[in-house]
């Protein structure tokens, strides 16, 4: 039970750093660029970090090194198609 419990909290630390992040942009009338790069930064390093270190080699575990890397690149990919298929007004990768 111990071995799941560490990954669940760093997950929910994740979601909470991304909601953080998100609150800071909604609330904030006109947040400074840097403070809010550095939420949205530290969310982000949140999640990277729970994904690599702590749920990727469970993955492994569990259905074996070849196909953990399969499903992994395969989340990547539907994160990268996610990101062309939105549009650029909802998805901006330059400030204005």
């Amino acid at each position: 039970m111990t071995d799941i419990l560490i990954p669940l909290l760093l997950t929910a630390v994740a979601g909470l750093s991304t909601g953080i992040g998100s609150a800071i942009a909604y609330f904030i009338k006109r947040p400074k660029t840097v403070y809010l790069s550095f939420a949205l930064g530290l969310s982000a390093g949140v999640m990277v970090y729970v994904s690599f270190v702590e749920l990727l080699p469970a993955g492994f575990e569990s259905m074996g090194d070849p196909l953990g890397v399969l499903v992994f690149f395969i989340g990547m990919a539907i994160v990268g198609i996610i990101d062309a298929l939105l549009p650029e007004y909802e998805n901006p990768h330059h400030p204005t």
